[in-house]
């Protein structure tokens, strides 16, 4: 699991069927050097830009979906009340 900031939207004109009402949002995970890597995550939460989230990856961000999971490598499971100083 990954602690991240929610930086921007992802827009998308076309959807794969069988995919739940959610928006793809760009997160970075910072690292320890100020810096950090980005990635898209889909969102269920409605989560907003500057948000801090945890994020899950792989089979289990994909097993969160009822049936035939879809293609989703990374999903926002929960938003981060508050962070550590």
């Amino acid at each position: 699991m990954l602690r991240a900031v929610v930086t921007g939207n992802v827009w998308s004109t076309k959807r794969i069927d069988g995919l739940p009402n959610g928006a793809f949002l760009e997160v970075e995970v910072p690292d320890d050097k100020g810096g950090g890597s980005r990635l898209v995550a889909f969102d269920v939460l409605g989560s907003g830009i500057g948000e801090h989230v945890l994020v899950a990856q792989g089979s289990v961000a994909a097993a969160w979906f009822p049936g035939t999971p879809p293609p989703v490598d990374a999903l926002i499971i929960g938003s981060v009340d508050t962070t550590p100083a």
